[in-house]
């Protein structure tokens, strides 16, 4: 099996990291945090989220974040979008990238977005058509690909059918949620080969959680059958608000010095990712996850 030669790394930290912090973290700490992380290299680093402040209030100033920060050329800055509403005020804050986000169990997709898959696929709908009028590039996001929280082992056919319908309605990319971190390596693999079917390779990603250690080894997995798109947290902030339990994100320092020491190019410098890392930590009060920044801190520590 040949790896990718280049891997696109998606920083996922300022929305999905962040959206589960008990305390409301400022516009200001967000904006410096996407600006830190847009000076790395990395490409994609998704903004927030125009979903209601009731369920997520933690990304209810994404318009004000959009706003404020230094956008980069050859960076793209995506906001997750639920409907049609959501998508009308991605747009009028300067959104010209965006996320819908869908998931292959049916009871995950009730609790999170209060319908049923059809329906929840349904609603994006005119947002794919919205966007392909507007010109925005749609990204899709499937949840609870290896495991639901609530219904246990999900089937891969259930995410092919999923993915399928999202790729079909305009997504350009579909990344493939390891939602509650059960995952490994073999199911990994027959997840996204049952996906391939549905869905080219070149388009889909991947997004691990690392409830049980399993993340890195998920993504040299599916890296292995071709995939060269990966979702990472800075610091592995984050974890799922309707899965208990379930703990952040690959930690993207983590996955880049992986990377790196396969000899895989990402265009990312992993001191200025560290960096970004440390000073988000800094600001929640707590160490990061990441692995590679505990070790480089206890290498070089801070005077």
């Amino acid at each position: 099996m040949k790896l990718p030669a280049r891997v696109k790394m998606v920083e996922v930290g300022p929305r999905d990291g962040l959206q589960n912090e008990k305390e409301i973290v400022p516009a200001a700490v967000k904006i410096d945090l996407i600006d830190r992380l847009s000076g790395t290299g990395l490409s994609v680093v998704e903004a927030g989220a125009f979903v209601s402040p009731k369920w997520v209030p933690q990304m209810a100033d994404s318009g004000e974040v959009l706003a404020g920060i230094a956008r980069k050329t050859g960076v793209s800055y995506p906001v997750l979008v639920p409907n049609m509403k959501g998508y009308e005020a991605a747009r009028a804050a300067g959104a010209h990238q965006i996320a819908v986000f869908g998931a292959a169990s049916e009871t995950f997709t009730q609790k999170n977005i209060n319908c049923s898959i059809a329906e929840s696929l349904a609603r994006f709908e005119p947002v794919a058509e919205a966007a392909a009028r507007d010109g925005v590039a749609v990204r899709g996001y499937v949840s609870c690909v290896l495991g639901c929280p609530y219904e246990g082992a999900v089937a891969p056919e259930a995410v092919a059918q999923v993915a399928a319908r999202l790729y079909d309605m305009g997504c350009g990319e579909i990344s493939l949620g390891d939602t509650i971190g059960t995952g490994t390596p073999a199911k990994a693999q027959a997840m996204v080969q049952a996906a391939a079917v549905q869905v080219p390779m070149e388009r889909l990603a991947v997004h691990f959680h690392d409830t049980y250690g399993q993340a890195l080894a998920n993504i040299l997995a599916c890296l292995e059958l071709g995939v060269a798109i990966v979702d990472s947290s800075v610091a592995g902030l984050g974890g799922c608000p309707y899965a208990k339990g379930a703990s952040g994100n690959a930690a993207s320092e983590d996955v880049l010095y992986m990377l790196d020491g396969l000899g895989i190019e990402t265009g990312v410098d992993l001191g200025k990712l560290t960096d970004a890392g440390r000073t988000i930590c800094g600001h929640l009060g707590r160490a990061p996850a990441s692995k590679v920044a505990q070790a480089l801190t206890a290498k070089h520590p801070t005077p």
